[in-house]
């Protein structure tokens, strides 16, 4: 009950401060309670009880314009009396609580239990057993010997020793994962800033810092930190939906509604607050206490339920600064994470599975896709194993009871009881032992050991993930919809060209050369029609930049200003915020920002600027040469569009126009009606403002576009700027097939007559779409939508959308994953973000898909290694049982292969580096099983390699080595050699097995970029180390018997032919193994074309690859050809219907235009090659973002034959619209 008694000594505190006057004039409670008040309530109370807002800065000893003065002693002060602006985590889970977590694990359980029992029989000795023993059964006559009966309880114990290996590496794993999840939560708090003025300076502050009486500058697209009072405002409006729950945004003004609250978002406008609850007394923080309180309580049931691991749902309460309620939905999330790994530990994952689904609430996205499918993977395989361990026991305890009391017709004897118990017990070990081994518990491990390791080092790749399974998502992206400015480029705006005065300067001019009238005018339009926090820094080190602070496309025109000799700081100075008329802020809606100011002869003023298409048509004047108005007419708009913009724009500019409009005095004009008030303005200039590419993205767009991904740019800005850039960054290419269009001509596409938007008309649209310019927030959300939820495409696109402002919320939530700018971005789109970028940067991107796919591959890695081990380990048991009484593999052996291909495996393969080539495949997409048949080829091979070595050494060993045999060794009889040197080799085995394990798409060179990975060296010498020191000084609790020098190499040897088998299975190619198709198919029954085309794209070596592709580009061509001739017939039967052309007869055309041929003919020209290849032809065209071919469109030819199938039938049939029809079908 942490969170509670926090405020309950907060209240205590406010108690002792109302009897002793506080140092200022409000207490805590009061300011609680005045926080609670809405609209006029809250003005009424304001002026009654503190004399407005002034009064109460006054009480809080702090001045609405200066703000604090900053002294430390004042701010500990305030920060002791009314609290800090955070909110006390919950407690971590300890280390203990985790073992105690990880001892839950139904198997450990089995085998401490068997183990158990095993000690508690080998300390008891029946009365009669000295001269009785003979009677006891057969394989009773080893307990004669005197030494060995004593050191039965080294098997128990040694059981028990390793289960507690096990739970320690489990509980070190848990916790660090939470440490790291910590780790990046306090990140991402000191990531949030927040704008404070103290001492007359406006400074960013860390949100933790903030104190009561603080005077914080509110801007759109902030996230309140801390309730306030708004003193001074603009067109104030917050969506207060976190809090209320209502989506309507509320407008804010000081003398209507001044509350500000925390956690609440500024959708529009500007402004002061000042600060007058924090932390745990905030709206939110209050709501929070509750929720922690309430967390408690769930949790104290839940205990009583059963040991959930609820400890990743409170991961959760780690609040930011900001602590709103979409904070919790984070929490649910990494809690989902968590849980969907749990329930791979359960044997029988099935039913605890789904109880503990329902138990977190659902998650942000649809489980992850790896997820999914590991989850589905391990209960499948857990199945299995149970079933293999219940038919060993059985077969066993059959076996004994039919040899002793059937064949040998013994009696059931009760001094012999114990000793069968034994026997039982022993076999019951052996069982749990081949559960163990088939169990995989290492798959949660290593995708977590994967993920946490992707995170960590994404960070030093500019990528904050807040989701964990973004990272591996983000793999499997097939689509990119991004923003331009600030991704794409640098986002530092200058202008370069501008027109005044009827003149188009293509640099611009020296201030002398324009009229100066316009000059002013310009430079104070500039200078006061932009938010006060624009600003330019000089540069931080000599001859560097000058630094932009604030909205970057103003920072451009004050740059502008400053080239013009003029000061911008000075022109501000005479005209402070506060006297500012009325603004109406930039939004998305409006595309311009326009300032109202009251001249000193009563009239108003009112500066516009904004996009120049937009400004223009409200334009009905100009500044001439003199500086003069003159009437701008519509054909004048015309030719300024024509000779100024659109050039402008072709350069990659972004126009802006600058105008203005006197009112008069009296009547005052109606400043709500935004259509009057904006028009008939009088045009200063346009500026084209240049933001140039940045230099390391278009080779970024080129890889993406060679790993599969489509990157469309969706922007704000003009078309053709918007078109210019993309060509510059090779998003589109001159002479491709492609789109680019504005988001008036995209919502006229894809909604029907009534307004509503059409799925199928989104179909038309997207495939090619490339430039989506001049398009709302609404557009990009309708548009990831659309891709998302198209079914045109077999896979299931999986889209990411980076975004910055508030206004890209929605789309960044719709998205698969939602990349936010670390810098540029506001902290709504932070929010609704799933990854941010540290550096605005898109390359950053490419590096996550990197990642991403690093995730999938390593975990493929590790399935591939773990699922030999797997079906060796267990074949093996279960025939060694059931022929020899007893498995080749003792229990205490099985708990250490366990761990080394399960946790020191999973470290190891799952935290290989990615290398470029990652890039250089198509995405695998949602429905490619885990196990592609390359991997099922792997383990299978590896798998018949290792059973054949065992079995040998199990059946001729003995022969082999001229040692005794180790089979039929009764009970506590003394380690064979023969068995160990079956254990070592089989380890042996592993060891090399995992180096192959390295590579999963059949490459040749397995030691390929092994030594970038230190981890997994070291892990490969240790367990070797260890192994040697297992055999030779390991003695009875790991059954094992020192080998001398040359069994040892034999052991080494033995091993080294995994190496050499690897280079064989690899060169047996996949076409030849039908039947494993099939045996990929872990996961998905259905899907398993696709399975092949990705093989088949993967798994050809390169030079195959290129000859393949000269194949299909050739039969694609021939493809087009036999089309192109069908549409000149289709033309020509519909012109000579009647005619007969004197030598149609004999020409090859005609002899294709007969139906009967046509169709016989347009079927068998692809299945040349074999049809898996064809299989893959087609499925390139169809999911290619660049097919090979350079005709965007040969959908309809490679996806379909039938397709021209029909067509040839109607041009056959000449009817009338046939022409049009089949061109139309097959071009």
């Amino acid at each position: 009950m942490g969170d509670m008694s926090n405020s309950d000594f907060y209240a205590k505190n406010q108690r002792n401060e109302d009897n002793h006057a506080s140092p200022f004039g409000c207490s805590v409670m009061e300011l609680r309670s005045l926080m609670e008040l809405r609209g006029t309530e809250a003005v009424v109370k304001l002026q009654e009880d503190y004399g407005g807002v002034e009064g109460l800065c006054k009480r809080l000893k702090t001045s609405p314009t200066e703000g604090l003065a900053g002294a430390q002693p004042d701010l500990d002060k305030r920060k002791e009396l009314y609290g800090k602006n955070l909110i006390p985590p919950k407690k971590p889970k300890t280390f203990l609580q985790l073992v105690w977590e990880a001892l839950q694990d139904v198997t450990l359980i089995i085998l401490e239990i068997a183990a158990l029992i095993s000690l508690g029989l080998s300390f008891y000795h029946p009365p009669g057993e000295r001269g009785g023993g003979e009677s006891c059964g057969s394989a009773a006559g080893g307990v004669e010997d005197e030494g060995e009966a004593d050191a039965g309880w080294i098997e128990g114990a040694a059981i028990l020793l390793s289960v507690v290996c096990v739970v320690l590496v489990t509980a070190f794993n848990d916790w660090s994962k939470e440490k790291q999840f910590r780790g990046l939560q306090s990140r991402i708090e000191q990531e949030q800033k927040f704008q404070v003025v103290r001492a007359g300076q406006v400074i960013q502050l860390p949100v933790a810092d903030i104190v009561v009486g603080d005077i914080a500058q509110v801007k759109y697209g902030d996230l309140l930190p801390a309730d306030g009072v708004l003193i001074q405002g603009n067109d104030v409006k917050i969506d207060e939906s976190s809090l209320t729950g209502e989506s309507d945004h509320v407008k804010k003004n000081a003398d209507k509604d001044p509350m500000l609250l925390s956690g609440t978002h500024v959708m529009e406008g500007s402004g002061r607050m000042v600060v007058t609850a924090v932390g745990v007394n905030s709206q939110t923080g209050i709501i929070f206490t509750l929720l922690g309180a309430g967390a408690e309580e769930e949790e104290k049931k839940e205990k009583k339920g059963e040991a959930v691991e609820d400890g990743h749902q409170n991961t959760g309460k780690m609040q930011d600064g900001n602590m709103e309620s979409n904070q919790i939905k984070v929490k649910k999330q990494d809690g989902a994470a968590a849980m969907e790994m749990q329930p791979l530990k359960s044997a029988e994952g099935g039913e605890t599975d789904e109880k503990e689904r329902k138990k977190v609430s659902v998650p942000k996205k649809e489980k992850s896709v790896l997820q999914g499918k590991l989850t589905k993977l391990a209960v499948q395989i857990g199945k299995a194993g149970l079933l293999m361990s219940a038919i060993t026991v059985i077969i066993l305890v059959l076996y004994f009871a039919i040899d002793n009391f059937v064949m040998q017709k013994r009696a059931w004897l009760t001094e012999c009881t114990p000793i069968y118990i034994q026997y039982f017990v022993k076999f019951f070990i052996i069982g749990v032992t081949v559960l163990v081994v088939a169990v995989p518990e290492g798959l949660p491990l290593a995708v977590t050991i994967s993920l946490a390791y992707s995170v960590k080092k994404m960070m030093k790749d500019n990528n904050l993930v807040r989701h964990l399974d973004a990272c591996e998502t983000m793999g499997n992206a097939t689509a990119i919809c991004s923003d331009k400015t600030g991704t794409l480029t640098t986002n530092r705006m200058t202008a370069v060209q501008c027109y005044v005065g009827d003149v188009h300067y293509k640099e611009i001019p020296d201030p002398g050369a324009l009229p100066p009238k316009s000059l002013d005018l310009l430079a104070n339009s500039i200078s006061i029609n932009s938010a006060y926090t624009t600003k330019i820094l000089p540069a931080d080190k000599e001859g560097g930049l000058p630094k932009q602070v604030g909205n970057k496309t103003e920072c451009g025109l004050l740059g502008l200003v400053l080239d013009l000799k003029r000061d911008y700081q000075s022109i501000r100075n005479q005209l402070p915020e506060e006297k500012l008329y009325k603004v109406y802020t930039f939004n998305s809606v409006r595309k311009s920002m326009s300032t109202v100011v009251k001249l000193s002869d009563g009239s108003f003023r009112m500066y516009s600027k904004g996009a120049s298409e937009i400004v223009l048509k409200k334009c009905s004047h100009i500044l001439n040469e003199v500086g003069e108005s003159r009437v701008f007419r519509p054909r004048d708009k015309d030719d300024m569009v024509k000779k100024v913009i659109e050039p402008m724009a072709c350069d990659g500019l972004r126009t802006i126009c600058v105008a203005y409009r006197d009112f008069a005095g009296s009547p005052e004009p109606n400043w709500e009606d935004e259509n009057n008030i904006l028009s008939d303005l009088t045009a200063i200039c346009v500026v084209g403002i240049e933001d140039p590419v940045r230099p390391e993205v278009p080779d970024a767009i080129q890889k993406c576009q060679r790993a599969g991904i489509t990157v469309r740019m969706v922007t704000g800005d003009n078309i053709n700027t918007a078109r210019a850039i993309a060509i510059k960054c090779g998003i589109i290419h001159p002479g491709e097939d492609f789109l680019c269009i504005d988001g008036k001509e995209f919502n006229r596409r894809i909604r029907n007559e009534k307004g509503e938007v059409e799925q199928e008309r989104i179909d038309k649209v997207w495939p090619k779409l490339r430039v989506l310019a001049r398009s709302s927030p609404t557009d990009k959300h309708t548009l990831v939508k659309g891709i998302i939820d198209s079914t045109m495409v077999d896979q299931r696109q999986v889209v990411a959308v980076t975004g910055d402002g508030t206004n890209d919320g929605p789309a960044l939530k719709k998205a698969d994953v939602g990349f936010a700018m670390g810098i540029a971005g506001t902290d709504v789109a932070k929010e609704a973000s799933d990854i941010i970028l540290t550096d605005d940067n898109f390359s950053s991107i490419v590096k996550a898909v990197m990642w991403g796919r690093n995730v999938y591959d390593s975990i493929s890695k590790f399935l591939q290694f773990q699922l030999t081990v797997n079906v060796v380990a267990v074949i093996v048991a279960f025939t060694g049982a059931c022929i020899t009484q007893d498995s080749p593999l003792k229990a205490v052996q099985m708990l250490w292969v366990n761990l080394i291909m399960d946790t020191f495996a999973s470290l190891a393969l799952a935290t290989e580096p990615p290398t470029e080539s990652l890039l250089r495949r198509r995405p695998y997409g949602r429905n490619k099983p885990l196990i592609s048949s390359t991997m099922t080829k792997n383990i299978l091979g590896h798998g018949v390699y290792q059973l054949i070595i065992i079995f040998t050494l199990l059946f001729v060993g003995e022969q082999i080595f001229d040692i005794d045999s180790g089979r039929n060794a009764p009970l506590h009889a003394p380690p064979s050699e023969h068995y160990t040197i079956i254990f070592n080799t089989f380890v042996m085995m592993q060891l090399f097995n995992e180096i192959n394990a390295r590579k999963i798409h059949g490459e040749r060179n397995v030691f390929e970029g092994i030594f970038r990975n230190p981890i997994f060296c070291s892990i490969v010498f240790g367990t070797f180390a260890v192994q040697i020191v297992i055999v030779q000084f390991g003695g009875k609790p790991f059954s094992c018997q020192p080998l001398d020098v040359e069994k040892w190499m034999w052991c080494v040897f033995l091993g080294l032919g995994e190496l050499v088998w690897g280079q064989v299975i690899a060169t047996i190619p996949n076409s030849r193994l039908r039947f494993l198709r099939r045996a990929g198919q872990l996961t998905q029954k259905d899907e398993l074309p696709e399975e092949d085309v990705n093989e088949e794209n993967e798994e050809i070596d390169h030079a195959e690859r290129e000859l393949r592709r000269g194949q299909i580009l050739w039969f694609r061509g021939l493809n087009r050809i036999q089309t192109q001739i069908r549409v000149v017939n289709a033309f020509r039967s519909s012109l000579y219907e009647g005619l007969e052309k004197p030598d149609s007869r004999s020409s090859i055309h005609n002899f294709m235009t007969h139906p009967e041929f046509r169709i016989e003919d347009s079927t068998p020209n692809i299945p040349l090659i074999d049809d898996t290849d064809d299989d893959s032809a087609r499925r390139r065209g169809k999911y290619s973002s660049q097919p090979t071919s350079p005709n965007k469109n040969n959908n309809a030819i490679d996806s379909g034959i039938n397709l021209t199938i029909d067509t040839s039938k109607s041009a056959a049939s000449s009817s009338p619209a046939s022409p049009l029809h089949s061109l139309e079908t097959s071009l």
